[in-house]
């Protein structure tokens, strides 16, 4: 490991008991807006089930997402932001 690397490190595990700790550190946080599910798939006309099932996901975890029990992470939110911005996107997938 390079010395450079190796000092990054080192702050980055102070940092961490900093944090741990209470104490303020300098670091930048980022929010993302949580996407708003059940407007998402309102926007397509579609049922949840019909949603569900094109976006690749239980109708169940749909319900949750929608009644924001849990949060979509990851891939699925990628999509969600997507049909978000062109719920005719959808449309070409059922067709």
């Amino acid at each position: 490991m390079h010395e450079q690397q190796f000092e990054e490190l080192l702050t980055s595990v102070k940092d961490m008991g900093k944090h741990m700790r209470g104490e303020p550190i300098n670091v930048r946080v980022r929010e993302f807006p949580e996407p708003d599910v059940k407007a998402i798939r309102e926007k397509t006309g579609l049922t949840q089930t019909g949603f569900a099932y094109l976006i690749g996901v239980k109708p169940k975890t749909l319900q949750n997402w929608e009644q924001k029990r849990v949060r979509p992470a990851g891939p699925a939110r990628a999509l969600l932001k997507i049909v978000e911005a062109n719920p005719d996107a959808l449309a070409a997938i059922q067709a």
